[in-house]
């Protein structure tokens, strides 16, 4: 058996789970560092809430493996699991306890020492900015308040890895900065894995980028690597610029859309290159081209280019 990397808090390898016929997920491998705050992506029904499942101990895999700090969530499940802190996608709060009943209650369950429980919950309580709540019932907070406990009760007991199931989902604007700073601040001392569907987020708050589609991970790289993605897509730009419909009228060309003054993005046909075409269009055409080269891409792009064109076949 190799020796773990000491920094090294998530090892999932060819991680699949099926249900009867049906693979949910498929062969799915990837590691997480300490101090990384993973964006982990994929449409409604890709796997992305199996695959937390079965990282949690919460869903046994039909294949494959989890570690977590070493630890083998199959052989060892209670030593594991006490290295994890978990917010579903709904907070599993209890509405009829205060703030500081229901963190007391987190942290027996998550086996914190009786002499360090106090202190364990004010210490979450200041980290997730909600000490001056402490006294309060939770049904009588805000959302944005109620996932700030369902937060300090997922890293009550100091957990090297942290799992955020869409933790801004309802939130008015003020209150999804607030969580979104918090979740920086966690990355810094733990390993977050946070699954959201507002792609803004994870440019703003991640380091590195999973997408899964159709139980598969199809893209796996970190924030930089996103920019430089070469999908087919490309940048045009015309100093003289016809209409849009003479754009997409060019062969090999299937979209064309406006990005922003004189540049335009153009999506090829499949297994087409129009590169030559539009070239010889815009000297035909004199649109003065002036740029014509692969897109940057946003992880907009990149989600779009890897899962929609599969779902529109």
């Amino acid at each position: 058996m190799n020796t773990p990397d000491q920094n090294q808090t998530v090892r999932a390898t060819d991680l699949t789970r099926q249900f009867g016929e049906r693979v949910a997920v498929n062969k799915v491998s990837f590691t997480l560092n300490r101090g990384e705050v993973l964006g982990f992506l994929g449409p409604n029904g890709a796997g992305k809430t199996t695959t937390m499942q079965m990282l949690t101990g919460n869903l046994a895999p039909s294949a494959g493996q989890v570690e977590i700090c070493g630890i083998d969530m199959l052989d060892r499940p209670t030593d594991a699991k006490a290295r994890i802190g978990y917010l579903p996608e709904t907070p599993p709060l209890y509405r009829d306890l205060t703030v500081n009943e229901f963190l007391q209650l987190a942290g027996r369950l998550h086996r914190v020492p009786k002499k360090q429980l106090g202190a364990a919950v004010e210490s979450a309580k200041q980290r997730c900015g909600i000490g001056d709540v402490g006294q309060r019932l939770i049904g009588a907070l805000s959302k944005g308040y109620q996932q700030r406990v369902g937060i300090a009760q997922a890293i009550i007991h100091n957990p090297d890895v942290v799992i955020l199931d869409e933790p801004t989902v309802g939130l008015d604007p003020n209150q999804i900065r607030d969580i979104r700073a918090l979740i920086r601040e966690l990355g810094g001392a733990h390993s977050v894995i946070l699954s959201t569907h507002i792609l803004p987020e994870v440019e703003q708050v991640c380091n590195r980028v999973q997408i899964i589609h159709k139980g598969q991970l199809v893209f796996a790289d970190s924030l930089g690597g996103v920019k430089e993605f070469r999908g087919r897509s490309l940048m045009l730009g015309l100093r003289n610029a016809p209409a849009i419909e003479a754009i997409a009228a060019v062969p090999g060309v299937a979209h064309v859309e406006p990005a922003r003054s004189g540049l335009f993005r153009v999506e090829p046909h499949a297994d087409t290159d129009p590169t030559e075409a539009l070239v010889q269009a815009a000297w035909e055409g004199k649109w003065n081209l002036f740029q014509l080269a692969p897109a940057v891409s946003s992880i907009e792009d990149v989600f779009v280019q890897l899962t929609h064109r599969e779902e529109t076949v």
